[in-house]
């Protein structure tokens, strides 16, 4: 059994460590609600904007398309990967990490596949593996609809000059504080859902539905880029929040214990003493 001042200075570390975690949790907390609140608001004009494109883009003809649309032989592929710049937040990034590993071993296994990194975590994965094109972490750093779509403009940008055949997005989607759910989502090219086509319906298009759909499909893109980017954000501080919860309450559990592991240290300390005591007085009265 260590000794009493071994536990004590467990029981002081363990102390220390739990105030820590208990403060990340709190922190976290206050930014998760601001992050909720955000994709919250944002989630019904990206899905209506969705929602439009896709009805329109259905009813229009092939030569029609825009060059967002265009479909050519998958040969180089771009994974968009979504993660954090910073840790203590259970798998949240391991999960991305894994999938878009996944994605690069079956789904597009014999394909050039590289990986475009929002956050630290993804780019140091793969840069070991060379497949980092480009790090944009630092968009973290000021989370607005502009940083992000300057983003969205150069994956736009590499689709049509042909460096990549196709884009897909890997991020974590926010349910709630306690789960994200891994979504992957085609960026490029654009895919018209053909059950979703507008029939029967009598609209009038100015300046025309060709004109209407060339406007909206840049803006639909970044929309869609930003929903994903602020749905991993929420999702980080409600994973983070979770880990330094399931932390804190690990920690009071061995401090606890340790507590526990002390007083009957302790008291073994006492009555051998008392015993030593009891021993030597014997002695003497023989």
């Amino acid at each position: 059994m260590a000794n009493l001042k071994e536990i004590r200075n467990r029981i002081t570390s363990v102390s220390s460590t739990m105030q820590i975690t208990s403060a990340m949790k709190m922190v976290s907390a206050a930014k998760l609600k601001k992050a909720q609140d955000a994709v919250t608001a944002m989630r019904p004009y990206a899905d209506k904007l969705t929602e439009l494109l896709q009805s329109l883009s259905a009813t229009l003809d092939a030569d029609s398309g825009s060059k967002y649309s265009i479909q050519r032989d998958v040969k180089n592929v771009l994974i968009v990967s979504i993660t954090s710049n910073r840790g203590l937040c259970g798998a949240f990034n391991s999960n991305i990490i894994k999938q878009t590993q996944q994605l690069v071993d079956t789904k597009y296994a014999g394909k050039k596949v590289a990986v475009f990194a929002i956050g630290k975590k993804a780019n140091d994965a793969f840069a070991k593996k060379k497949m980092v094109v480009a790090n944009e972490s630092h968009v973290f750093d000021d989370l607005t609809f502009e940083n992000v779509a300057a983003i969205a403009e150069t994956l736009m940008e590499k689709f049509v000059a042909g460096e990549f055949d196709k884009i897909d997005i890997v991020y974590n989607s926010f349910k709630n504080a306690a789960t994200q759910i891994i979504t992957t989502e085609q960026f490029l090219p654009i895919v018209p859902d053909e059950g979703k086509a507008t029939t029967n319906t009598d609209y009038i298009f100015e300046p025309s539905k060709v004109e209407i759909v060339k406007q909206l499909i840049p803006k639909s893109l970044k929309t869609q880029l930003y929903k994903s980017v602020r749905d991993s954000f929420a999702s980080e501080h409600g994973a983070r929040m979770t880990a330094m919860h399931k932390a804190t309450d690990n920690a009071t559990e061995l401090r606890d214990q340790l507590k526990l592991t002390y007083n009957k240290a302790r008291q073994a300390a006492i009555t051998n003493e008392i015993l030593e005591i009891v021993g030597g007085a014997e002695a003497l009265n023989n």
